[in-house]
């Protein structure tokens, strides 16, 4: 379970195999989405499998994680989502009236978002080789002239900004798949970011590193770009925003925060000259009404996260070795 984590088994898993049977310098970024020139346009192209437990959970489904997650991907490369593929892997024996529930959650986030689904596929697998339904979306968007961004522009100086509570995603599922009460309710924040993007996008088209802090949390996203710059990054851990609720929670299930998994939220490098501006673009915005700066990108310690405590020490924000939370997205 922990190679399809996010964090190091993972890693490790598409370093050694992966990589070298597919090859090629497009892959070699490992993005959350491939950048590619096709004639003469831009594009950005992604692909992701969904395979939470529960289907549906406090606000959302894996109909919404379908198309939010490929979405999001796109939009971390600074692409307008546009037109999304989507399969359908149905274990034998799930009712037909949860496969329509799915698919209508799943219509209904993709014109949220803006996009269509164009193609997709269906298989069927024997009861007790499948899980209900699991989904499989890719999708691709074009990259508007003069945006670049990806893990390796990340560059010491840089402001560090998360745009909104962390957590919350991760949390919302445990509490529903294990039946934990918390005092209230834990709602996930599954969105489509690319409005949110887009506002950061029209403060300055030099936007160094999106990324979206799905599987290992924000934990592994500021490793994984620590580690594709060779830079180092402090953040004030009192600065990250964790509502009392999800650390409530966390403290009872013996979870770390940082690796909690998010649907909703992203995390910027941006230059420091327009950190103010996109932070104000951000805040004005509904999806980052509560962004905030977290940290900064550093010489020092190059390929490591490092936190400053409450208490003026230091801590090393690792790369988890595998999932703190399973399936769920």
């Amino acid at each position: 379970m922990g190679h399809g984590g996010g964090g190091a088994m993972s890693a490790e898993l598409v370093e050694h195999v992966f990589a070298p049977a597919f090859g090629g310098p497009l892959l070699a970024s490992l993005g959350d989405s491939a950048a590619l020139t096709l004639g003469g346009a831009r594009l950005a192209f992604s692909t992701d499998s969904f395979v939470v437990r529960p289907l549906f959970f406090p606000g959302g489904s894996i109909g919404d994680l379908a198309v939010n997650g490929t979405v999001n991907d796109l939009a971390m490369s600074g692409a307008r989502p546009a037109y999304l593929s989507c399969a359908f892997i149905l274990e034998e024996g799930v009712e037909m009236s949860v496969v329509a529930r799915v698919a209508q959650a799943l219509g209904e986030a993709a014109r949220r978002a803006g996009v269509e689904v164009v193609t997709g596929d269906t298989k069927v697998v024997e009861a007790g080789h499948g899980d209900g339904i699991y989904l499989n979306t890719a999708g691709i968007g074009l990259i508007p002239a003069g945006v670049d961004i990806r893990a390796q522009r990340a560059a010491p100086g840089d402001v560090v900004i998360v745009s909104g509570d962390i957590g919350v995603h991760g949390v919302a599922v445990m509490s529903v798949r294990e039946g934990l009460e918390f005092g209230v309710r834990i709602e996930s924040d599954c969105a489509a970011l690319g409005g949110l993007v887009e506002a950061m996008l029209a403060v300055t088209p030099d936007l160094h590193v999106l990324r979206d802090p799905t599987r290992g949390g924000l934990g592994a996203a500021l490793n994984e770009i620590a580690v594709a710059a060779g830079v180092g990054v402090l953040v004030q851990e009192r600065a990250v925003p964790v509502p009392d609720e999800v650390a409530n929670a966390c403290a009872v299930l013996g979870l770390d925060p940082m690796y909690v998994a998010n649907e909703g939220k992203l995390v910027a490098f941006v230059p420091r000259e327009h950190a103010e501006a996109v932070l104000a673009a951000m805040r004005a915005h509904p999806l980052g009404a509560r962004a905030t700066v977290i940290g900064e990108c550093v010489a020092d310690h190059p390929g490591m996260v490092v936190a400053r405590t409450g208490l003026g020490g230091t801590r090393v924000v690792d790369l988890p070795i595998g999932e703190q939370l399973p399936r769920i997205c």
